[in-house]
């Protein structure tokens, strides 16, 4: 529903603006997106595949610590990390003073420093911040190769370099495609660090058109835009993974024998592996925790407390409600034989492709409408106004967070049903056990480990989210995401400052959680 009511609002706006976009700020959108998408990309792609390749295929100091350290810029918000680094290069931050103090400058005048909010420094704190999907992928492309190929190569006189460029990154091309396209997905979508550096991107202008120009069907139009960017980004997604594959040659692989580094050479890579885990996560938790402690007042602000019940209460019901919803569904297409159902489920899982500003809008035009239709009718017949029931309330947050997140539920709710044999259930429903007994007494209890990480990361990633809540939140209903965006916009990073640690907190149990299950899969 809010992906084709964005485009019945593009095709049929209240004020057709699309000639005028066309000739003045649509372009000028789309070459800032396209610039920033392909350098988040080309960046993220770099640094993730080669922390990647050297965490697999060396051991040198603290190589075994840094394989889960890089997973945690991925509890970092990228929002969080444009404060952070604005906050410590700007003219008042430790680096300019310290500059100033060394060479004994007086004023901005006497030295020349690169501007700080640009497209550059865009592309740096999202690329911290989304180099953890192409690292990941990329890892797991490499663990699956088989250690005789690496030692052919060897055997042959393939050096370090040839070996990563002729074998190793050929035949993971797809995983790194996949994890590349995923972050320019997120590049595209992102609200937060775009404008907090004030580059004019298709999402900026989607809020821009509809909040300051008031023109919603232009904003609608813009959001298409990005709809069809996504749309080609996941085409050259899966087209990556099906064009090109690669298989084992025997049957059981053999392991991938680590070279060790050892002196100044193993030391060097340890630094060069560490410097994304600096940027993505040390430096904004060091910013950001160095606020929070000046000021500890903030803690007990009214604003932060009414921010974090609000936020608990839109993501628990938002992730109880979206898991829930997934099993259910999930269940039903595996009783139905119909093919119908299991043809409908992957579509569930678009709103997941879908940027938060274009659910926003596609979400509340019609809900809106539906809810000044009710109001009236109730006050027809009763003669009491209610007020907007869903619009004025929650509901639409929750809502969106429902569609945005589902995918997230969906797949966890598929692969755990799955893992469980036929032949349980089955004898379940021979001892008498309804089909709802079934769910409830053999699947529940079987697959409890995975719901509560379905339900742990649609939490997450709740959150997190701040384009859709900024959009779709009733009047002066703050989200920790939200309060960290108003008060940062304001320049009031020490009153941000707990809101985006408790934010960070949250998205460290989920990777903590994620190192754990990757460890104990490796175990197995």
């Amino acid at each position: 529903m809010p992906i084709f009511a964005v485009i019945w609002i593009a095709f049929h706006p209240t004020e057709n603006i699309w000639p005028h976009l066309l000739a003045t700020t649509l372009p000028r959108y789309a070459m800032t997106t396209g610039i920033l998408a392909l350098g988040v990309a080309l960046l993220s792609a770099c640094v993730g595949t080669g922390t990647a390749w050297l965490v697999t295929m060396y051991r040198f100091p603290l190589s075994k610590t840094l394989e889960w350290l890089l997973l945690l810029p991925l509890a970092i918000p990228a929002y969080v990390g444009a404060y952070a680094l604005v906050d410590f290069l700007e003219f008042a931050g430790p680096v300019q003073t310290l500059l100033r103090n060394v060479f004994d400058w007086r004023s901005a005048r006497d030295y020349a420093f690169p501007e700080i909010r640009s497209i550059g420094s865009a592309i740096i704190v999202l690329s911290a911040a989304l180099t953890p999907y192409v690292f990941l992928l990329a890892r797991a492309a490499f663990r699956e190769h088989s250690g005789s190929v690496y030692e052919v190569s060897r055997a042959l006189g393939a050096g370090p370099f040839a070996r990563f460029w002729r074998v190793g990154l050929p035949m993971a091309r797809p995983a790194i495609a996949a994890g590349t396209a995923i972050v320019m997905m997120e590049t595209v979508s992102d609200y937060g660090t775009v404008s907090y550096f004030a580059v004019q991107t298709l999402t900026t202008g989607i809020f821009s058109t509809w909040l300051e120009g008031g023109n919603a069907g232009g904003a609608a139009q813009i959001a298409s835009v990005v709809l069809l960017v996504v749309l080609l980004l996941l085409t050259f997604e899966k087209s990556s993974r099906g064009k090109a594959r690669y298989h084992s040659g025997a049957r059981h692989p053999r392991p991938i024998l680590a070279i060790k580094l050892t002196g100044a050479q193993g030391w060097l890579t340890t630094f060069v592996c560490f410097i994304p885990f600096a940027v993505g996560f040390i430096l904004p938790v060091a910013v950001i925790l160095s606020h929070a402690l000046g000021e500890p007042e903030q803690w007990l602000a009214p604003g932060l407390i009414s921010a974090f019940k609000n936020t608990l209460t839109v993501a628990g019901i938002a992730s109880l409600v979206t898991v829930t919803a997934a099993l259910f569904m999930v269940y039903g297409v595996r009783l139905t034989g119909r093919a119908l159902p299991r043809l409908a489920l992957p579509f569930t899982t678009l709103g997941y492709a879908a940027p938060g500003a274009v659910l926003g809008i596609g979400i509340l035009f019609p809900l809106a409408a539906f809810d000044n239709a009710l109001a009236d009718l109730i006050l027809k017949l009763t003669g009491h106004e209610i007020g907007l029931l869903f619009t004025g309330s929650a509901f639409a947050i929750i809502f969106a967070y429902t569609v945005r997140f589902f995918a997230i539920a969906q797949g966890a709710a598929d692969a755990a049903m799955g893992r469980v044999a036929p032949s349980l259930p089955m004898a379940a429903r021979s001892l008498g056990q309804t089909l709802g007994g079934t769910l409830r007494r053999v699947y529940i209890p079987l697959i409890r480990g995975s719901v509560g990480t379905a339900l742990l990361l649609v939490f997450v990633d709740c959150v997190k989210e701040l384009p859709a809540t900024l959009l779709l939140r009733p009047f002066n209903y703050n989200t920790l995401a939200t309060r960290v965006h108003e008060k940062a916009s304001l320049e009031q990073l020490e009153q941000a400052s707990p809101a985006a640690l408790l934010v960070i907190a949250v998205g460290l149990v989920a990777v903590i959680l994620m190192a754990r299950s990757e460890n104990a899969s490796d175990l197995t």
